[in-house]
């Protein structure tokens, strides 16, 4: 497992540079991922304006003009904020402490926080006097729904974390009623789902207002949601962020750390020995002191979540059971022999099913890409979008674990019953658009 760049150097050139340690390999996904759908909105605005399925907006904007106060606090605001932040992690932050953690926390450098504010606030000040005219004047400017998709990124990043968080916190509620504060700022704890429905609610707002036709953009959405999803994930599955599914019991984690196929009995033997970590969340330290590494508690050991499958012989076994060593979470039993500061592998292999939803993904935005220009009705995309999405999530939650409601007898998660919803969504979005295209022929 790769938590942050400082394992990735060392293991691929042999380098221990501590300083790398605050780069998530997790973060890093995400924003990749980011980028990607920036790419594919892209792509596909501008596919659609050639077509003159969407049409330029006209904007009067202000030229000449010299840096105002506000922009300059503005920029020297964040500047602060960022060298505080990021020259304390490099130079100040304890050994101890999580580079996350550091994030979130007082702490910081105050003089890189003042240097790198007061150099962009000076290069703002420097960019708009290079522009800076005798007479401000006012012009007309053609602005296209492609030159918009860095607004609608922004929006979808801002909006997904919130939403992210809202449903997260709405899932896990008694761990957010003990601890509101802890939970609202911590940097685990993300749903998708709810990133997704809280971002669509704001960029549909914003296409709303700038007159961009949401049909189209919902279309081209789609597409770009898929690839930044399985792009996403694949920072879940390097990070090992503890997004992974049920025990595997067809293996175990051997003394050594390594998954190895279980034996008659060594699956339940297994769970006697870390019974500490199933039914308490807890294993023993370097010092030999219990401590509390995961969530994830059982009321007794039958009530362990497992399935048994053997990996056959042309798939490698990691692909069916992995534990995760290294993992950013710091989840699991101490590694032999390991003296970094992400030194515990899970005591059981998992379903390592964000590595399913990044393949899963992939397979499916190659596919609609494929089928784009032969989709010919406004909707019907974004409705597939809807539906191979719900089923994709729907078949994972199968491998995964997660707080479960009662509803009518049943016990669906929040991602099954949300996954049901979108399915039937994308049907009925289908059928509408389908039919009213029938109307206007």
């Amino acid at each position: 497992m790769y938590p942050n760049l400082y394992y990735v150097f060392k293991d691929w050139f042999g380098v221990k540079w501590n300083g790398l340690s605050f780069l998530n390999t997790f973060g890093l996904m995400v924003a990749m991922g980011f980028v990607a759908a920036a790419i594919v909105l892209s792509k596909e605005l501008q596919r659609k304006e050639k077509q003159g399925l969407l049409s330029p907006r006209e904007e009067m904007i202000t030229v000449g003009k010299p840096a105002s106060v506000s922009e300059l606090i503005i920029n020297a605001l964040a500047g602060f904020v960022f060298g505080y932040k990021l020259i304390g992690l490099f130079f100040n932050k304890p050994v101890d402490v999580n580079p996350q953690e550091y994030i979130f926390s007082s702490q910081g450098n105050l003089l890189g926080g003042l240097l790198l504010g007061g150099l962009l606030a000076w290069f703002k000040w420097y960019e708009k006097n290079k522009q800076k005219l005798k007479e401000p004047e006012s012009r007309k400017v053609r602005i296209w729904p492609h030159d918009r998709v860095g607004d609608i990124i922004i929006l979808g990043l801002i909006f997904g974390i919130i939403g992210a968080k809202f449903f997260d916190n709405l899932e896990n509620w008694d761990d957010f009623i003990k601890d509101p504060i802890g939970r609202l700022f911590s940097v685990s704890g993300l749903t998708f789902y709810g990133g997704l429905i809280v971002a669509a609610i704001a960029i549909c707002w914003y296409a709303a207002k700038k007159g961009i036709k949401i049909i189209h953009l919902v279309d081209a959405a789609g597409l770009a949601l898929l690839l930044a999803y399985a792009v996403g994930r694949i920072g879940c599955q390097v990070s090992g962020d503890g997004d992974w599914g049920i025990f595997n019991s067809a293996y175990i984690t051997n003394a050594e750390g390594k998954v190895a196929i279980a034996g008659p009995g060594e699956y339940q033997q297994n769970l006697e020995k870390n019974k500490a970590y199933f039914l308490s969340g807890q294993v023993y330290n370097k010092d030999s002191v219990l401590e509390q590494v995961t969530d994830r508690i059982y009321e007794s050991l039958d009530k362990v979540p497992h399935k048994s499958v053997k990996a056959p012989s042309f798939i490698p076994v990691w692909m069916i059971a992995y534990n995760y060593p290294n993992n950013v979470n710091k989840d699991g039993v101490l590694m032999p022999g390991c003296d970094d500061e992400h030194c515990r592998v899970l005591p059981q292999p998992v379903f390592p099913t964000p590595l399913y939803e990044t393949i899963a993904c992939t397979l499916l935005f190659i596919l609609l890409w494929s089928l784009r220009r032969k989709i010919k009705v406004p909707g019907v995309m974004f409705g597939i979008y809807l539906i191979v999405t719900g089923l994709e999530r729907f078949t994972v939650e199968l491998f995964r674990v997660n707080n479960k409601y009662s509803i009518f007898g049943f016990h669906p998660t929040q991602a099954e019953i949300i996954s049901v919803a979108l399915v039937i969504a994308g049907f009925i979005l289908i059928f509408i658009v389908k039919r009213k295209a029938k109307t206007s022929n």
